[in-house]
């Protein structure tokens, strides 16, 4: 179930999102410990890249200048020395398999996000091998329904939802 703080650093995560230069995606990671926010990240181009020339913002071309918000936020924490052994990750997207390897590589062992769909035509398969990566790293996924603005849905409606692929 989400608790209050869960919805604080989700909130957070909307917040950081609206910061992102992406022309059709924005999205927003927010990584906690003890109750405590110890880095952010939203997805856009490398630090002192050019965002600007329009042709970097269109498929496919974009998805080789973008760096995505958890891989953002874990680069964040290493260039300040930030420690996230232990730490939790809060995402309003589930995580690619190129982000599942950077958020279990950094020591994150718990993930906050929406549960994937996992016959998506584009990310499905994708999202198979990111779950099951967690699953085998014993990373704890904790799912949340969308849409993400949680404020405006009851407590009845913000109940963890049970993955069967996840499930021995």
């Amino acid at each position: 179930m989400i608790d209050k703080w869960d919805e604080r650093f989700i909130e957070m995560c909307q917040h950081i999102a609206q910061w992102s230069k992406d022309r059709s995606t924005k999205v927003g990671a927010v990584i906690v410990k003890d109750r405590r926010m110890i880095a952010s990240g939203y997805n856009g181009f490398p630090m002192g890249v050019d965002d600007d020339p329009d042709e970097r913002h269109e498929r496919p071309a974009k998805y080789k200048w973008t760096e995505h918000a958890e891989r953002n936020a874990i680069y964040g924490a290493a260039k300040y020395g930030i420690a996230l052994q232990d730490s939790t990750i809060y995402i309003p997207w589930f995580s690619c398999s190129d982000c599942a390897r950077a958020v279990i590589q950094s020591g994150i062992i718990k993930v906050v996000t929406p549960s994937p769909d996992f016959s998506d035509p584009i990310y499905g398969d994708d999202w198979k091998i990111a779950c099951e990566m967690y699953r085998e790293a014993g990373v704890e996924i904790k799912y949340y329904h969308k849409p993400t603005d949680i404020t405006s849905r009851s407590k009845e409606d913000r109940l963890t939802i049970s993955n069967p692929y996840l499930e021995d």
